[in-house]
């Protein structure tokens, strides 16, 4: 009692507990240093110093505060306070529109940028809409592709909200209008004198007229497409002398690059916009009814009817018009139509498309003039009224030849030897629905196509022989698809993969879809990396709106001999020459 607490001097229990002598030691220290100042009488209990506390972290100051917009809550960081706004913008450009939907509830910021910067607008064109249309382009102002769509069983928007939507959005260089029937040429008119930058429009389905088109070709002199379907304004029915009113060719006809109309009934009355424009380089006529002839012929080369210059005064009319591409699909067209066309030297892409009048003559007439054509896309209709023949001329005169789709026609082994021996481009072929083509047009097709790349087959009476003839030819080949080829088995299809690894082989025997070159349900031409041209079933009826002005039954009556699918091919059957099994099986 009253003495200092022993020391162990034992150093064995030191080295035993190592980690404990540093503590023991510190505390006898602290006991030592303590017994000269305090009384014996009293001890006390020491602890070791506690370990330094960090530094505190530096405030945050870069960084403003969000705060709740529901009332008092959590506080939290932006960080993206410090991306300027051009940045916000160029990453919302990158999203998905439901994307930027999401994105633009995060703050208000973020709401504001992205109205800003939305540069393309989809919206739902009901008349219910007109009267949100203010707060939606105070917020939008700054697109410049505006959709505007409408149900067949709704009322559209009238002119008076295209009229707004003009002056809210003078910058707009593309416009689609889809069932707006509310629409007249009041309406467009407005619109064109408002939106002078407008480039491309396309309509389909409205009830407005040659007056609202005159229009917008008269101011909107950047226009470069147009594309028109199923307009009813221009159609023609003896009692109104305003429906028969030709079209253009306006200012625009300078700028005019593209022209596009499907489903018209007197789609003749765009003649002098076809002919006006000298620019023009797509031309795609899509189940228009009435007599095409006269309108390629003065396209080519009676120019003067319309009192428009052009720059090559000379009488050679062979480098007029540099038109590139030409769709002529179920329209009234003959070889005179074809020979008219013959002019365009400059032609690299040709689709016929079930043109019943058209045979070898008109074909060998384009083949022997536009030899810098690329794309060829012929559909027969199992007429037999173009074969060997015109496919030979083909083969000698277009050596650029990339694609070619032979669709309803009988070459064989002659046609396609010329075809592969001198077209060594070719990259890209499709045979369907062909009579002639067996293992002999197949073993050629193996050895002399050796640019070829992707190849197509179908309905067409080859067997597993044929098929195995591409094992050792066409070096480059990447895809074959074979449908529809009943001799064709899947054991030679696996031996193939077998032999080349590399190609894709896609069989499918079990497809019932009708064969048909059409590209107006498909988009259009097939770009360069495409697989094939599109296959699609035929168009049986053509639906009209509820309100049709007594030209609804009129509209459909006219259209049934393109869209009639059972009479038209059997009429085509009856007029065929040459071919001993058609059976019109499309």
């Amino acid at each position: 009692m009253g003495q200092s607490p022993s020391v162990p001097t034992n150093s064995s229990e030191l080295t035993r507990h190592p980690s404990r002598s540093f503590s023991f030691t510190t505390r006898f220290t602290s006991s030592s240093r303590k017994k000269s100042t305090i009384p014996m009488s009293k001890t006390t209990t020491t602890h070791p110093p506690s370990p330094p506390h960090p530094p505190p972290p530096p405030p945050v100051t870069h960084c403003p505060v969000v705060e709740s917009e529901g009332g008092p809550g959590p506080i939290f960081p932006d960080p993206t306070s410090d991306i300027p706004d051009e940045c916000l913008a160029h990453i919302f450009l990158s999203l998905s529109s439901g994307d930027r939907k999401r994105c633009s509830l995060v703050c208000k910021r973020w709401f504001l940028v992205e109205g800003q910067s939305r540069c393309r607008l989809s919206l739902n064109a009901n008349f219910e809409i007109s009267a949100h249309l203010p707060s939606l382009f105070s917020r939008f102002d700054s697109v410049t592709k505006l959709a505007l769509r409408c149900d067949r069983r709704s009322i559209s928007i009238s002119d008076d909200a295209l009229v707004l939507i003009s002056l809210r959005c003078r910058n707009l260089t593309r416009l689609k209008l889809r069932g707006c029937r509310e629409l007249t040429d009041l309406g467009i008119a407005a619109f064109a004198q408002n939106c002078k930058s407008l480039k491309k429009l396309s309509c389909g389905s409205c009830v407005f007229g040659a007056k609202g088109l005159n229009a917008v070709f008269e101011h909107c002199v950047l226009l470069e497409e147009i594309s028109i379907k199923r307009l009813r304004g221009i159609n023609n029915d003896g009692d109104s002398e305003a429906a028969a009113e030709p079209i253009g060719p306006g200012l625009a006809a300078k700028s005019l690059k593209s022209i596009c109309l499907k489903e018209l009934y007197n789609g003749q009355l765009f003649g002098p916009l076809i002919v006006g424009s000298k620019n023009l380089k797509t031309l795609k006529l899509i189940r228009c009814l009435g007599e095409w002839d006269r309108v390629l012929e003065m396209m080519a080369t009676d120019k003067s009817n319309y009192n428009y210059n052009y720059n090559n005064n000379s009488s050679d009319n062979s480098n007029f018009n540099g038109l590139v591409e030409i769709h002529l699909e179920r329209i009234q067209v003959t070889d005179f139509g074809l020979s008219a066309l013959s002019n365009c030297a400059s032609l690299e892409i040709l689709h016929l498309v079930k043109t019943p009048e058209c045979t070898n003559i008109g074909i060998i007439s384009v083949a022997e003039r536009c030899k810098l054509l690329r794309k060829v896309h012929i559909d027969g209709w199992r007429t037999n009224k173009i074969g060997d023949e015109g496919l030979v001329v083909l083969g000698k005169n277009c050596v650029n030849l990339q694609e070619l789709v032979l669709i309803g026609i009988n070459p064989t082994n002659t046609s396609l030897e010329v075809i592969a021996s001198n077209c060594r481009n070719l990259e890209r072929l499709a045979l369907c629905s062909s009579e002639t083509i067996g293992d002999m047009e197949m073993s050629c097709i193996a050895s002399k196509c050796s640019a070829l790349k992707k190849f197509c087959i179908k309905s067409c009476p080859i067997s597993d022989n044929g098929l195995e003839a591409l094992a050792w030819g066409c070096p480059n080949l990447v895809k074959i698809k074979v449908k529809k080829c009943r001799d064709v088995t899947r054991d030679v299809v696996e031996w193939l993969r077998e032999k080349r690894e590399s190609l894709i082989v896609n069989l499918d025997a079990d497809e019932m879809e009708a064969v048909d070159a059409s590209a107006s349900e498909a988009g259009g031409a097939q770009e360069d990396g495409a697989d094939f041209p599109a296959v699609d079933t035929d168009v049986t009826s053509v639906q009209a709106p509820p309100r049709s002005n007594g030209r609804g039954s009129l509209f459909r009556t006219k259209f049934s001999f393109l869209f009639g699918r059972n009479i038209a091919a059997c009429a085509l059957r009856r007029w065929s020459t040459g071919s001993s099994n058609t059976n019109g099986n499309q």
